[in-house]
């Protein structure tokens, strides 16, 4: 059969930000912002996003798939401009979303991005009702299951959390698949493995627990900015866990120039055959091939 092909960008933090109010800096944005000012402005740029979104869309993917920081520090004008954008990418059936923790900077915003971008991660089952995590979406031979680690924090922490609710859920999703011949493709913003305390997933464990009793084939992920490829045990197997540098960023300090995933998934008879290659921007803001390899 031939292979299905589903692409992976992430932490596109869109820029330039809308002009804050004052109102809305008083709360932790205000930091946000000064660290903008001083220094990401100079590293996440729409120009290099451009460029490999048009990339990517002469890929002709299947399907794509967007894990979290659309945004920078959720305010509400930065909404409407992040939808905007994501309807370049694609079509809300051919493009799936989920939130980062940019995404619910703060309390007050923090269920925008459910309310501004539910068509982009809702389930094949929730026609008619609010859309929420985790979420099933069946395209192709792809099992693409969305869950959400965004939650506010406290100024200079960057944490995630899964939470025991969408754990229970996702235990019985999986359940419920596990006698179908799909690609389980788990999409979640935070790494399931960090060595840094402020930017962790706080129940990365229980996930990586869950994950080895029901497993999934390929789970993916933002928040580090970096390539990023661990080895989690599964049920009968290892299952990959893999990351992609922010989509809209140059090459900075130990940060790569900003690229995305490919993978063709194929079937060949009861076993599943996953090739990625990496494409990612060059100085001159040309995009190329990093590398290909398969995952299993």
């Amino acid at each position: 059969m031939a292979a299905f092909t589903l692409a992976h960008l992430s932490d596109p933090h869109l820029a330039p930000p809308p002009h804050p109010r004052l109102l809305e800096l008083a709360s932790k944005r205000v930091l946000g912002y000064i660290n903008w000012t001083r220094n990401r402005y100079k590293y996440h740029r729409r120009d290099v996003l451009d460029v490999l979104v048009s990339d990517l869309q002469t890929q002709m993917p299947d399907q794509i798939a967007v894990t979290g920081d659309l945004v920078n520090f959720a305010m509400e004008a930065e909404f409407p401009l992040a939808l905007d954008w994501l309807r370049t990418v694609g079509p809300p059936d051919h493009v799936t979303a989920i939130p980062g923790n940019h995404d619910a900077y703060v309390r007050r915003t923090r269920l925008r991005f459910a309310q501004s971008f539910a068509d982009y991660f809702g389930g094949d089952a929730d026609a008619g009702q609010a859309a929420s995590f985790p979420s099933l979406r069946q395209r192709g031979p792809l099992a693409l299951i969305s869950l959400s680690s965004a939650v506010p924090t406290a100024p200079f922490m960057a944490t995630g959390r899964i939470g025991p609710e969408q754990l229970a859920a996702l235990e019985q999703l999986l359940t419920a698949l596990s006698t179908e011949p799909l690609f389980r493709v788990l999409l979640v913003h935070h790494p399931l493995r960090s060595a840094n305390r402020m930017k962790r997933l706080t129940d990365a464990a229980d996930l990586i627990a869950l994950l080895k009793r029901h497993g999934v084939e390929l789970v993916l992920h933002g928040h580090d900015h970096i390539h990023s490829t661990i080895w989690i045990d599964g049920p009968e197997r290892k299952i990959p866990v893999v990351g992609v540098p922010s989509a809209s960023s140059i090459a900075h300090g130990h940060y790569p120039a900003a690229a995305y995933n490919l993978f063709a998934i194929a079937r060949e008879g009861n076993h599943w055959r996953c090739e990625m290659t990496v494409r990612g921007i060059n100085d001159a803001l040309r995009m190329r091939e990093i590398r290909q390899l398969r995952l299993f």
